[in-house]
């Protein structure tokens, strides 16, 4: 009868501890973002929102139209299939134009950089016209990176 007792209550101490492992365990959120595209490539996921670090300009590098050192950017294309472009790929960049530039080629900046502004070059050197496509750029099939300049 003891032996049943000592069973009964290990028995019944296992049962309870397993009910206090089933107790919430904590938990979180997972939130997936995306879209289908009709597109011959997929932007890859690293691409999509980026931060280009310029660092810390000293004001007399920007004196009589001086530049900072051009900072690269990629935007990585996957999975292309080469068979449904015609000429190649564009892109276009977008974002408020500097009151100073009525070329359309240089980004405002506003805060305690007002009066300055940011450029971008595309893979043939050439200053970005913001809101108007690139040239084409040839790619291959399977994944490519498009490797532009931030000034």
């Amino acid at each position: 009868m003891k032996m049943k007792s000592i069973a009964m209550a290990t028995f019944m101490a296992l049962g309870l501890a397993s009910a206090a492992n089933a107790a919430d365990q904590g938990h979180g959120k997972i939130t997936f973002k995306g879209a289908i595209i009709d597109a011959p490539c997929s932007i890859s996921p690293n691409s999509i929102d980026q931060t280009v670090e310029l660092g810390q300009i000293s004001n007399m590098a920007l004196v009589d139209g001086g530049k900072s050192t051009p900072r690269p950017f990629e935007i990585t294309l996957d999975n292309c299939d080469i068979t449904k472009l015609a000429k190649g790929v564009q892109l276009t960049f977008s974002g408020a134009a500097a009151s100073f530039d009525n070329t359309n080629k240089t980004l405002g900046i506003v805060g305690t950089g007002a009066g300055a502004g940011v450029q971008i070059t595309n893979g043939s050197g050439n200053v970005v016209t913001l809101g108007t496509a690139t040239p084409f750029q040839q790619i291959q099939n399977g994944n490519n990176t498009l490797i532009s300049l931030l000034t």
